[in-house]
């Protein structure tokens, strides 16, 4: 993927992966343009104010981006939360319905909003961001697992619709990376530069991957291919242990 003089729109860009993803493009010579609900500490960077959950905040958001930037050729979206659920709960479900909400639906009403562009113009692309727990469950966290497992399958999907009409369509798989804290509490999370350097070299290799998937990811992304499943999902497990209090 061309990542030079493009123009850029991140939903979901105001921290962590997503900023850092932003400021790589705008390095590299792109426009940039960074939606979220929190945009005020963002200076380096234009922004737009976005809430995935909310159809009316979306199609406001689109419409003053492609009235400023009507050759935007680039839509990246990854908004998402993390929300640990306690399954023999049934109060669980509001945790369940947001992160639904937010991981699943609301990239597919940024997707819905912005395809239609990406068609006319015929030479763009669609970035969608899923997580190595799409494919390897983390036990504490159910619903983000089948969010983002959700978000794996639209992607394939919407690849194969998109075909033939000049919208190219990747994925990101991040595993664990340091930011918003995880650094505090998973050792092996991964550096955010080293991170984007890999993701950067991935997404610019010719022709770019469907899924850019770093090495720390592979040994999720392919657990059942490699046979490795069940002993990656026991030891993932353990964290049960802190969810139920023992």
């Amino acid at each position: 993927m061309n990542i030079r003089n493009r123009t850029v729109l991140i939903v979901g860009g105001t921290s962590g992966i997503g900023l850092g993803l932003a400021r790589r493009f705008a390095a590299a010579g792109s426009t940039v343009i960074v939606g979220g609900r929190n945009t005020g500490k963002i200076d380096d960077l234009e922004t737009v104010e976005i809430d995935v959950t909310d159809a009316d905040s979306v199609a406001r958001a689109r419409d003053h981006v492609l009235a400023t930037h009507p050759e935007l050729d680039v839509v990246v979206t990854m908004s998402g939360i993390m929300l640990m659920e306690d399954l023999r709960d049934p109060a669980h479900f509001a945790e369940a319905e947001t992160t639904i909400t937010v991981n699943l639906l609301g990239t597919i009403r940024v997707i819905d909003a912005f395809t239609p562009h990406l068609i006319r113009l015929g030479d763009a692309d669609i970035i969608t961001v899923t997580s190595g727990i799409a494919f390897m469950p983390f036990p504490p966290m159910p619903s983000y697992g089948a969010s983002k497992a959700g978000v794996h399958a639209y992607t394939e999907s919407l690849r194969a619709q998109l075909a033939g009409a000049g919208v190219r369509v990747t994925e990101l798989v991040p595993p664990a990376v340091a930011t918003a804290g995880q650094e505090k509490v998973n050792p092996a999370a991964l550096p955010l530069e080293g991170f984007l350097d890999e993701v950067i070299d991935l997404l610019t290799a010719t022709p770019t991957p469907n899924e850019i998937v770093v090495s720390a990811a592979n040994r999720l992304r392919w657990a059942e291919r490699d046979g490795t499943f069940a002993e990656l999902l026991e030891a993932r497990s353990q964290s049960l242990a802190s969810l139920f209090g023992q």
